[in-house]
């Protein structure tokens, strides 16, 4: 299984075969079409993002000590970044998740090509995750 950190060498491979920002949304949507549909009865308030433009619901359950996430979102490009965040986060260890850096959204320019609200965004569904880990990890 790879690692937090292999996860998000593979994202920066993948979004450097890209010159433009157009085929990168092109592929974040991409992605975002590819997330498995989430359960309806996880589609709540207390799963709803705060922070967020647009809706997004974020769900995670534990499993032998790892974190698995569903989520889903009614806005296209933001469906693609919760995506690439589930990507990166689901199947790992609590601990792991709230020690990652997230260098690839750096790296790959996601965060200088977001407008401000969906940078909000962003922030807040990694927030959610990081509180999703940390709750779990207190709870084990």
């Amino acid at each position: 299984m790879k690692t937090i950190k292999e996860k998000e060498e593979d994202i920066i491979e993948e979004f450097a075969a890209f010159d433009d920002w157009m085929d990168k949304y092109a592929y974040l949507i991409e992605i975002g079409n590819e997330l498995p549909p989430m359960d309806e009865r996880y589609k709540t308030d207390d799963n709803l993002i705060v922070g967020c433009q647009s809706r997004v619901w974020l769900h995670s359950e534990e499993k032998d000590g790892l974190l698995y996430f569903s989520a889903d979102s009614d806005a296209i490009i933001t469906k693609g970044i919760v995506a690439l965040l589930i990507k990166v986060f689901s199947g790992e260890k609590p601990e792991d998740i709230l020690n990652a850096d997230l260098k690839f959204i750096e790296t790959i320019g996601l965060n200088q090509h977001l407008s401000p609200t969906r940078s909000n965004g962003l922030l807040s569904m990694i927030k959610k995750i990081k509180i999703y880990a940390l709750a779990f990890k207190v709870k084990s």
